[in-house]
């Protein structure tokens, strides 16, 4: 390059102002949009032919399924199973594919409601360890029990989106039983 040339592209000036389109966002209202996506493992077992679900307890008390954000460069259902591991201790076989969204609406404190989208994924436990996560109590209820645990304390329609995933998964279990199509976890 000789002296005196530029080397900025033809039609750029130094002296120019140009103006950007680029809109700014804080970084914490990034991850709050990133948080509107999830991935919950909906777990269970059969013992003496009855379905059983794993449920653990949020830091509040409430009884949830293990669930967390989808992870970068894991599927949907890897980042479920992770989830299963991280707050139950789960080591079972997970399904691919979602068998059921549900909806949760958070507007306390909000200017606009939030909507965070959890798809669920059917994991079915073949043993439990001590879980990475503490506080978390991982137990087991039958359908009706885990549907009146994750009724307690939450918002109808809310509570009403939990109960129909257990009855879809009831459902899923009696049609499928343990399938080959589920990932091994753990």
């Amino acid at each position: 390059m000789s002296v005196g040339e530029s080397r900025l592209p033809a039609g750029w000036s130094p002296n120019r102002q140009y103006e950007t389109e680029a809109k700014v966002f804080r970084l914490s209202h990034l991850r709050k949009m990133r948080g509107c996506e999830q991935v919950a493992a909906v777990c269970f077992r059969v013992r003496r032919g009855r379905i059983e679900f794993l449920l653990v307890q949020t830091r509040g008390g409430r009884w949830i399924f293990p669930k967390g954000s989808a992870e970068p460069g894991l599927s949907n259902a890897q980042a479920a199973a992770l989830e299963a591991f991280e707050e139950a201790g789960v080591h079972g076989r997970i399904e691919e594919a979602s068998f059921a969204r549900y909806v949760r609406r958070k507007s306390e404190l909000r200017e606009t409601p939030l909507e965070i989208t959890t798809s669920a994924y059917l994991c079915e436990v073949s043993r439990l360890d001590p879980p990475p996560e503490a506080n978390r109590n991982p137990s087991w209820f039958s359908p009706e029990k885990a549907k009146r645990r994750l009724r307690e304390e939450r918002e109808r329609e809310y509570a009403s989106e939990l109960v129909r995933v257990i009855d879809r998964a009831v459902t899923r279990i009696g049609l499928t039983g343990p399938t080959e199509s589920r990932r091994k976890t753990g």
